[in-house]
């Protein structure tokens, strides 16, 4: 079968059968727990007398956003994104039949429905029920309803949380069928892997606020070093995990951000930073920085800043930025690294000139 022939196919099928709209939205819903509920999410799926009838949500578990929201972290590396969209178990043979017989006879059915449009739809209907198949894509009789309970069709699932609708549309292969405790054919790129639920859990991930300590506090002086520091105690490493559970097909994977270093932006050029870069490494107890001590007044603090100009009646807003390292480890001993994230937040600082005593 030809390319163009093929992508029409596809199309066809999407638009005027199931679909990948209408295939996604039944299959998953994908709303994380909330922050840190652990793995306690509602999930569906089980069988009966049909067999397998429905597919689990994706579940989120550990630090991740509320309400099906995407996390606080953004990618080091402008060029990553999360999965679109991808391939999942979505209904056992009987069910599946029934939805996808209906869909194809109702499209054959509509008034003016001919020429190539209802060409490629009978292909479609000869695919699932008269074993018509092409290069690497085998035909099914009768829907596999004889296998009916030993494995799931698997179906397109869009990311909801994906804004630009042509990624998120772009897994148009037919539904195809994948017996349990089996691999998904290889053609089948983007079906659901842990290293796809380890791009997820990164896309959901609430790292916490970086709110540094500061000495002073709040109000500091003109050309008087400020340290920061932050304690390892409310700066550790945060995990979130994505896993899939159906009948004869279980993944996980969770992602792991360990903290490697604190960037301070003065919020102003009238400052300087320590270090001059303004980029602070992690210390070997995790912790960042050092804590102002009685004494070191006027010494140069291993992380802060110092500024030259006062803020007038106004403040300057200090933006600090945490640097994650980022890796995953997944079913099967699967793992590896994803892109550094940054996650910061800011702190209004009032600077004051130094006042001079007259005796």
């Amino acid at each position: 079968m030809s390319r163009s022939r093929r992508i029409l196919l596809r199309a066809t099928a999407l638009t005027l059968a199931l679909g990948i709209v209408a295939l996604a939205h039944p299959a998953y819903s994908e709303e994380p727990s909330a922050f840190d509920d652990g793995a306690d999410s509602e999930q569906q799926g089980g069988s009966d007398t049909t067999g397998i009838y429905a597919a689990a949500k994706i579940q989120y578990s550990g630090s991740v956003a509320k309400g099906g929201a995407t996390g606080n972290v953004t990618s080091a590396d402008v060029n990553w994104t999360p999965p679109p969209c991808w391939y999942a178990p979505y209904l056992g043979a009987k069910d599946f039949k029934k939805e996808m017989s209906g869909s194809l006879d109702e499209a054959l059915n509509k008034p003016g429905m001919g020429g190539t449009a209802s060409s490629a739809i009978g292909e479609v209907q000869r695919h699932y029920e008269d074993d018509y198949g092409w290069t690497d894509t085998p035909g099914y009789k009768d829907y596999n309803v004889d296998k009916d309970g030993e494995g799931m069709f698997w179906a397109a699932v869009e990311n909801p949380n994906e804004p630009d609708v042509l990624k998120r549309t772009s897994c148009t292969d037919l539904p195809f069928w994948v017996d349990n405790g089996e691999a998904p054919p290889p053609q089948h790129e983007q079906a659901i892997s842990p290293e796809i639920l380890a791009g997820l859990a990164y896309q959901h991930m609430h790292l916490p606020d970086t709110k540094v300590t500061l000495a002073p506090a709040a109000n500091t002086k003109v050309n008087l070093p400020t340290w920061a520091w932050l304690d390892k105690a409310v700066f550790d490493e945060v995990q979130a995990t994505a896993a899939l559970n159906v009948p004869g097909f279980n993944i996980q994977a969770t992602t792991t951000a360990k903290p490697v270093s604190l960037k301070l932006e003065p919020g102003t050029t009238d400052a300087e930073t320590y270090p001059a870069s303004g980029e602070c490494v992690i210390n070997a107890d995790g912790s960042i920085g050092e804590p102002y001590t009685q004494g070191k007044a006027s010494q140069t603090p291993p992380c802060g800043l110092k500024y030259l100009r006062s803020s007038g009646d106004g403040t300057y807003n200090l933006r600090a930025t945490i640097t994650w390292d980022i890796a995953w480890t997944g079913t099967g001993g699967t793992g590896g690294d994803l892109p550094n994230g940054t996650f910061g937040s800011e702190q209004a600082i009032a600077v004051q000139e130094i006042q001079a005593v007259n005796r």
